[in-house]
C-alpha cells in the first residue's frame, strides 16, 4: 500500500516546475540610429513586453545597440547579436532589419518601423510571413500626407522629398509619391542625403526649386532633422513630415503613427514567440491609427497661415 505523499516530497516535485515557467528568456535589440521616434519604438518594445510579464532584469535578459547610422556598422551588431543566440532579436528599421535577416535563418527576428517589408525583401507575404521572420510595419497614408500639405499650403505645386537613396523603404515612397503627385497637380523634387551630414546641403538644394519641403521617414533625414527645420525657417519654406515627433522638433505638420504604440505592438508579438508560436506563423502586423501634430511656432517662422479647421483637427498643436 503507498504512503500518503509528504508536504516536502510535494514541495520537491513543484518548485523545479515553477522556476522552469519563470525561466528567463533573452532579447536582442537592434537600432539603425537614435532619434526620438525610434527610441519611442525601442520603450514601446519593452514595456510591451513588460505587460506581457516579460520584465528587464527579472526574467527577461536584454541587450541593445545602436548602429549610428552606419549600415555596416549595423551588418556588425546583427553577427554579435546572432553569435550570443538569444531568444528574439528586434529589430527597428529597414537596414537593421535587413542586416538580421542576412545574418540568421534560425533565430526569430522580429522587426518594427519598417515601411515595406516585402520591397525590403523580409518577408514574401504578410499574412503567412512563414521562416524565421514577422513584426509590424508603418506604411505611409502618403494620399493624407499630400492631403494636408494641399490644405496648408495649396500654393504648393512642387514638393521637395528629402531622403536617403540607400533605404530601400525610402526609395519606394519616393516611387510612391511620384505616382500619386500627377492627379494632385504636384511635382516631386528630389533631394538626396546618403549620410546625416549631407541633410543640410539637400535641404539648401532645394531653396527656389520647390515650394514645400517633406521628410518620410526616413532615419538619415530625420536623425539631421534641425538642418531641414534651419532651412525652412531661413527660406520661408514650410516643412511637413510623416513623422509625428519631429514636429516637436520644428516641422510644421505631421500625420503619423505614435511610434511608442507601435513598439508596444511589436513587444507584444515578441511575447507570442518567447511563449512559444513560431514567427512565421504571426502576420506581419499594419498600424492603423495615426494623429495629425501641428507646430503653430513654426508655422509662424516659415510664413504659413494653419486653416482654423486643420488646428481643430489635431490631436497635437504645439503655439
Amino acid at each position: 500500500m503507498s504512503r500518503p505523499m509528504s508536504l516536502l516530497s510535494l514541495l520537491c516535485l513543484i518548485l523545479p516546475l515553477a522556476a522552469g515557467a519563470q525561466e528567463a528568456k533573452s532579447v536582442a535589440i537592434t537600432q539603425i540610429v537614435e532619434h526620438p521616434s525610434l527610441d519611442a519604438c525601442r520603450q514601446g518594445v519593452e514595456d510591451g513586453l513588460a505587460e506581457a510579464g516579460w520584465k528587464v532584469g527579472e526574467n527577461l535578459d536584454w541587450s541593445y545597440e545602436s548602429a549610428q547610422s552606419n549600415p555596416v556598422t549595423a551588418v556588425q551588431v546583427a553577427r554579435k547579436f546572432v553569435g550570443q543566440a538569444p531568444d528574439v532579436i528586434v529589430a527597428i528599421s529597414t537596414p537593421s532589419a535587413q542586416a538580421v535577416a542576412a545574418a540568421t535563418h534560425d533565430i526569430p527576428l522580429v522587426f518594427s518601423a519598417v515601411t515595406d517589408p516585402l520591397e525590403a525583401k523580409l518577408v514574401a507575404n504578410l499574412e503567412h510571413p512563414g521562416g524565421n521572420i514577422t513584426g509590424t510595419t508603418d506604411a505611409l497614408p502618403l494620399e493624407r500626407h499630400l492631403d494636408l500639405i494641399a490644405r496648408i499650403s495649396p500654393a504648393a505645386k512642387r514638393i521637395g522629398v528629402l531622403y536617403n537613396p540607400g533605404e530601400v523603404n525610402s526609395v519606394a515612397t519616393v516611387e510612391r509619391l511620384k505616382a500619386l503627385a500627377p492627379d494632385r497637380g504636384l511635382t516631386i523634387v528630389e533631394g538626396a542625403a546618403p549620410r546625416t551630414a549631407d541633410v543640410l546641403a539637400a535641404a539648401r538644394s532645394l531653396v527656389g526649386r520647390v515650394d514645400a519641403l517633406y521628410v518620410p521617414t526616413d532615419n538619415t533625414v530625420v536623425a539631421a532633422l534641425e538642418g531641414v527645420v534651419k532651412t525652412g525657417y531661413d527660406a520661408r519654406l514650410p516643412v511637413y513630415t510623416a513623422d509625428t515627433d519631429s514636429v516637436e522638433r520644428g516641422a510644421l505638420a505631421a500625420v503619423g503613427f505614435n511610434y511608442y504604440d507601435v513598439g508596444r505592438q511589436t513587444g507584444a508579438m515578441v511575447a507570442r514567440i518567447l511563449a512559444g508560436e513560431a514567427p512565421g506563423d504571426i502576420p506581419v502586423a499594419a498600424v492603423e491609427k495615426t494623429e495629425l501634430h501641428l507646430n503653430l511656432r513654426s508655422a509662424e517662422r516659415m510664413g504659413v497661415t494653419v486653416p482654423e479647421a486643420v488646428v481643430a483637427e489635431a490631436a497635437r498643436v504645439i503655439r
